[in-house]
């Protein structure tokens, strides 16, 4: 017999509720992430930018389209999210492609040190091959990409600044990629695999030394608190991850054609408002940091070099061994300059 509690566990637990009203269903969505609430004004760019997208396609739609916004991981652990959305347990997520890396070892090359240089490259990727090869084996495992974001990356320290590979000896290192992972050891350090909403903790218990991520996971999670000093990939940096908007394939398949058209549409409009948000972020982090009194360093392009050479021999070579699709995905992004 069902009883009233598992009746609302259900109702919590199910994606894209339909609302019925007075005229026709409302299809409401569920778009969890990791990062920091705010509003659609203020605050981390990743969760404006998913407010933003949920704002648009209610308009678009006449409200026949909805969307409910769960920041903090408020609605199930970070890294759950990928393989609940492939099971259509969950709508969508903004989501880092490489945490999916365990289920899927593909989705790494959406943090392959060294590999993207910049924003123009790394958003080509969308309309050159293995953005195709990417979106077609991101729908035979379920996923559909909605919008791309990349974001470059920066390192924050409890104490020496580490900005060549010659700093990261003896230093406990949070990369957040399998390959960046590698690089870090080839180069003396020691690793650590967390999401990037786990590095404050691990930094101030000093399970951490240094925490590499995006500049603006730097800035919301509030690790120059932690930190005695910055290397900004505001200029030229050799990491690059890939964070998109995705969505349930299973989800999405089911909507009407109206609404495919709508979400996929609105998803590419928030392309230029994620790309601004990085890139704001980028020249923002440094002032963060200064403020709070740490030493603020920046990456030249042989520094960067230095950090791809590794990659190429270890990253690089480990990846495209993995599978045939992982060989064709390496090739394919490395044709895109």
């Amino acid at each position: 017999m069902l009883t009233r509690r598992h009746l609302l566990a259900s109702a919590l637990a199910a994606p894209a509720i339909l609302r019925f009203g007075t005229a026709e269903a409302a299809t409401t969505l569920k778009i969890s992430h990791q990062f920091p609430g705010g509003t659609i004004d203020k605050g981390d760019f990743r969760d404006r930018l998913v407010r933003k997208f949920a704002a648009e396609i209610s308009k678009r739609s006449g409200g026949e389209l909805a969307a409910e916004v769960y920041p903090n991981s408020s609605l199930m652990k970070t890294k759950a999210q990928f393989s609940a959305m492939r099971k259509g347990a969950l709508d969508m997520s903004l989501f880092p492609l490489p945490y999916a890396g365990g289920e899927v070892p593909e989705t790494n090359i959406g943090l392959m040190p060294g590999l993207v240089a910049n924003y123009d490259q790394g958003l080509s990727w969308k309309n050159k091959p293995v953005g195709k090869a990417l979106t077609d084996l991101l729908a035979d495992k379920g996923i559909v990409i909605l919008t791309w974001v990349w974001q470059a990356g920066g390192v924050a320290s409890r104490s020496r600044p580490l900005i060549a590979p010659e700093d990261a000896k003896g230093l406990k290192v949070r990369g957040g990629s399998r390959e960046m992972d590698m690089v870090l050891q080839k180069a003396g350090a020691a690793v650590l695999s967390l999401p990037s909403n786990e590095i404050y903790a691990a930094m101030q218990t000093g399970a951490c030394d240094a925490g590499i991520t995006s500049s603006t996971s730097l800035i919301s999670f509030r690790l120059e608190e932690v930190s005695k000093s910055l290397t900004s990939g505001a200029g030229q940096s050799y990491w690059f991850m890939l964070e998109p908007l995705l969505m349930s394939k299973d989800v999405f398949d089911k909507l009407p054609k109206k609404h495919q058209d709508i979400l996929t549409s609105v998803g590419t409009e928030m392309e230029a408002f994620g790309r601004q948000g990085a890139q704001d972020d980028d020249k923002g982090v440094a002032k963060v940091y200064e403020k709070a009194g740490a030493k603020v360093s920046e990456l030249d392009a042989a520094t960067v070099g230095k950090w791809r050479d590794i990659a190429r021999d270890t990253a690089w070579k480990d990846y495209s061994a993995r599978s045939a699709n992982c060989a064709n995905l390496m090739k394919l992004a490395a044709d895109v300059t």
